[in-house]
């Protein structure tokens, strides 16, 4: 893997490096939104003195730490794979293009030695498809990184994703939240495993982790910001009216989270797109901090 220098100079000193996924470059956002949200959330990063990570496959060759020429290049090419755990070898023998989804970043993180990664929502369980559970949450139960997000993407079935969460063994820590977070919105009326006010408590728990050896990620979820909420009864409104048109529209496998995503922005006149890139930012802001905490002890 091609490992930008300055990353790999923090990562030589143990200094902060924060892992961001690519997926939402390639096909979360529209150009140019993705680019600025891309950039914005390096920022987000640098800010609270640690050095982001942009994870892609250009190439074929696994790229930790993309450029601005890079991330524009992502961003503009048609026919990008989006890349999860299973896709990175083909990608890679192919020599092909591929953004990285939560479970992919993380699989490449970790072998680069990153330790905290941030992100927007998880993959999970699917409404009304229980059999169609994300890669995301085997890779949660799998690899030992510090995962912050605004838990799992609203359109999802929160519950049912919360509850296989606590099978594979992953611990949620709520971020100054008691509550799983809803995405677009602060609460979703389940419980966190526990609520941590500092950066430092999260570390304190990573450490304890890695004395039993265990594998599975520390959840970080974080509630968007309340200036940038979608109310709880109107995301479920537009979620759910998604969901019915991609039944009645026969919307499966891969094409399901772009499909709902884009009407739900639909139906709430770009809120849920708001409240997507406010969330993103935020998360990439506390991941630095986290990461920073983790660095310095």
């Amino acid at each position: 893997m091609r490992i930008r220098p300055d990353v790999q100079q923090a990562l030589e000193k143990g200094e902060a490096v924060v892992a961001l996924e690519s997926t939402l470059i390639s096909h979360g956002l529209p150009y140019p939104e993705n680019v600025e949200v891309a950039q914005a959330m390096e920022e987000a990063v640098r800010s609270e003195g640690a050095i982001p990570a942009t994870i892609a496959i250009l190439g074929g060759e696994p790229v930790i730490g993309l450029d601005g020429a890079q991330i524009e290049y992502l961003a503009r090419t048609p026919g990008v794979r989006k890349c999860s755990r299973r896709d990175l070898p083909i990608i890679m023998a192919m020599k092909g293009n591929g953004s990285t989804t939560v479970c992919a970043t993380m699989t490449l993180a970790c072998r680069a030695g990153i330790r905290v990664f941030a992100t927007g929502g998880i993959g999970g369980v699917h409404r009304g498809h229980p059999f169609d559970v994300s890669a995301d949450l085997e890779e949660l139960a799998r690899t030992p990184m510090i995962v912050v997000c605004s838990g799992a993407k609203a359109l999802l079935d929160l519950e049912a994703t919360r509850e296989r969460l606590e099978t594979l063994g992953v611990p949620v820590l709520g971020y100054e939240t008691e509550q799983f977070p809803a995405f677009y919105s602060r609460e979703s009326g389940l419980a966190v495993d526990v609520c941590v006010q500092e950066p430092e408590q999260i570390v304190a728990i990573a450490r304890a982790r890695d004395q039993l050896v265990l594998s599975a990620a520390l959840l970080v979820v974080v509630p968007v910001p309340a200036a940038d909420e979608l109310p709880r009864e109107e995301a479920e409104s537009a979620i759910a009216q998604a969901v019915r048109l991609a039944d009645e529209q026969g919307i499966r496998g891969e094409e399901v989270t772009p499909f709902l995503l884009a009407r739900i922005a639909e139906l709430t006149a770009g809120r849920s797109l708001r409240a997507n890139r406010s969330l993103l930012v935020h998360n990439a802001r506390v991941g630095g901090r986290i990461a920073q905490a983790l660095s310095a002890g």
